[in-house]
């Protein structure tokens, strides 16, 4: 064989796949014709066939997951028409698992690598070339003479020591920069949660740490920026965090690392080392808390301490050093509408800087989709396999959830308006979880989720609904978006959603004040030194009927004066519009 082509396609361009490094760099010394070829979910199938054509492989192999098997199932379907001897391979956790059914569903598949596939690639590769004697690949599936389809024995777990390093590739090195580096310092999980495929590997193995540091090192210098560790629970051993922590704060040079975290069994000692010694902005943790339904956490065998969660995700979050980004799921097990609302809102409430909404998908092999029946759950036959509805949450509540997610990606993950979502969460509606649902319900009704939307568009509807259900104090809310709205520009906006308070004189009036009085501001305004010209290049003013200085110190609402808000944008776009405000004259309001 003289070219085998590794391939996968990744939900996105930034996404870089490790499997496939992995793949290559086990089997790379003995068949130096290894490629790798990564695609993405989105282009064109006939695109992908196109090139792996001109590569002219005798093998391909495909990485599969549930995001992406039925955009490769199309892409096997083709190569198979215009290239019949090409040997397909399968291998990733959609196939290895109902391995069977694969191989029925595809006969355009010639095997399928189950489990950790690095020593049974090179195993069946070099059958291949010898005598075949398919029988003895442990790990592998595929069909016999007769065209029976043959499942061996699984492969014994390797020692991961003995797996080459997958990150030393030159061909990598120009895009580091601009791709997510995936990096696992261990395999397996500790814990049994029933919805996930990592509960199915028993115990937990590491990589040698030396090894470890050593990789990173060599990314770090070769222009790596973000650096996601796949580990399940990156912080199951007390030392071993602290001292990959230790290390990473040390050599960082400015790359960002993502950590998977179990919060409540994080230690003290860890959260005081990283509240001193981390550098903002360098960690990011998701931990995945799921439910807080004590009964469900049980039926999928998840254990978690709620009280402690919350212990460490407020001491990281007071630290201010480190995004947090908290999941939930959706549909679990005796987790109606109400007690999800109720789960929605134990965990909004700790303040995260990204809050995921997922909905629980029965993934093949996994303890959920064995008790579906159990539960009544309903749900696609093909990936991602979401569901659809249970006994107790109907597909008519699932749709409702999915409007909150939507209206929360847009309002809170993506931080356009925290000013003005934070006052609304607060003081005009029940809970966050009631201010999602009632704006999402009303976004559909309008048919917004049919159409696209610039920034602006975010500002007006959120404003049209406001004004829809006649929420008290509206222009203060306007007030607060006005702000949000300037702070979302690196640049001074050509155009804004609302009719100015300000005239043309009027406005010119102020800027001349700001430029002959800038102590009446704040020193700090002051000394950014700025001439009335560059005032009228690089400020933004807006009159507001409050006081927004004490709101943004102290959340009190003072409305006996008015007051101006200023917002510099500087030259530079890498800096962030400063605001500033100056009282006017008190008003009888």
């Amino acid at each position: 064989m003289k070219t085998i082509v590794l391939s996968t396609l990744n939900a996105k361009y930034i996404h870089t796949s490790l499997a496939l490094r992995y793949l290559k760099a086990f089997s790379q010394h003995d068949f130096p014709g290894i490629q790798i070829a990564e695609y993405t979910i989105k282009d064109p199938a006939m695109n992908i066939v196109s090139d792996i054509y001109q590569r002219k492989p005798d093998v391909v192999g495909f990485s599969c997951y549930i995001w992406n098997i039925e955009e490769t199932i199309v892409v096997v379907s083709m190569l198979k028409k215009i290239m019949p001897e090409l040997i397909v391979v399968l291998g990733g956790p959609e196939v290895s698992y109902d391995t069977e059914y694969w191989m029925n569903r595809l006969p355009q598949v010639n095997f399928i690598v189950v489990g950790e596939g690095e020593e049974t690639l090179h195993h069946l590769l070099t059958e291949l070339e010898g005598d075949r004697a398919l029988y003895s690949v442990f790990g592998l599936a595929y069909r016999n003479k007769e065209g029976r389809v043959v499942i061996n024995p699984p492969r014994p777990k390797l020692a991961l020591d003995d797996i080459p390093t997958p990150h030393r590739f030159a061909e990598d090195v120009p895009s580091l920069a601009n791709r997510v580096v995936y990096f696992e310092t261990s395999r397996g999980c500790p814990f049994s949660c029933q919805f996930c495929l990592s509960s199915i590997e028993v115990g937990v193995r590491y990589f040698d740490l030396e090894r470890t540091k050593s990789d990173l090192l060599y990314l770090i210098r070769s222009g790596a920026k973000l650096i996601k560790f796949v580990d399940r629970t990156f912080n199951i051993k007390r030392d071993y965090a602290m001292e990959m922590f230790e290390f990473l704060i040390q050599n960082h040079s400015g790359c960002v690392f993502q950590f998977e975290i179990t919060a409540d069994i994080m230690r003290p000692e860890v959260l005081d080392y990283l509240a001193e010694n981390a550098p903002p902005g360098i960690f990011r943790f998701e931990i995945g808390v799921q439910s807080t339904n004590d009964l469900t956490n049980s039926l999928v065998k998840r254990r978690q301490n709620f009280a402690k969660l919350t212990r460490t995700v407020t001491k990281v979050k007071e630290s201010g050093k480190i995004d947090q980004h908290l999941d939930l799921i959706a549909g679990l097990p005796e987790e109606d509408y109400n007690s999800f609302r109720k789960t929605f809102n134990d965990v909004f409430a700790l303040g995260p800087e990204e809050l995921q909404l997922g909905f629980l998908k029965m993934l093949r092999g996994t303890g959920m989709r064995h008790d579906a029946e159990k539960y009544g759950y309903l749900y696609m036959d093909h990936a991602p396999y979401e569901i659809l509805g249970n006994k107790i949450l109907p597909f008519s509540d699932l749709v409702r959830i999915k409007r909150v997610e939507d209206v929360l990606e847009k309002y809170w993950n993506a931080h356009r308006m925290d000013h003005t979502v934070r006052y609304l969460i607060e003081r005009e509606f029940t809970s966050a979880f009631d201010f999602f649902q009632e704006f999402g319900d009303y976004w559909e009704e309008r048919g917004w989720q049919k159409i696209g939307h610039q920034l602006e568009d975010l500002f007006t509807r959120l404003h049209a609904f406001l004004k829809h259900r006649g929420t008290a104090k509206l222009d203060v809310i306007e007030g607060l978006m006005k702000l949000d709205y300037f702070l979302n520009h690196k640049y001074k906006p050509r155009k804004i959603w609302w009719d100015f308070t300000l005239d043309k004189p009027r406005q010119s009036d102020y800027l001349r004040l700001l430029a002959e009085q800038p102590e009446s501001v704040s020193v700090s305004f002051a000394a950014l030194g700025i001439g009335e010209k560059e005032l009228h290049k690089h400020v933004m003013i807006e009159k507001l009927p409050f006081r927004l200085d004490r709101y943004l110190q102290s959340g009190e609402l003072d409305r006996t004066s008015e007051q101006l808000l200023i917002v510099y944008f500087p030259p530079d776009a890498s800096a962030k519009p400063q605001p500033f405000t100056l009282a006017l004259e008190p008003t009888s309001a």
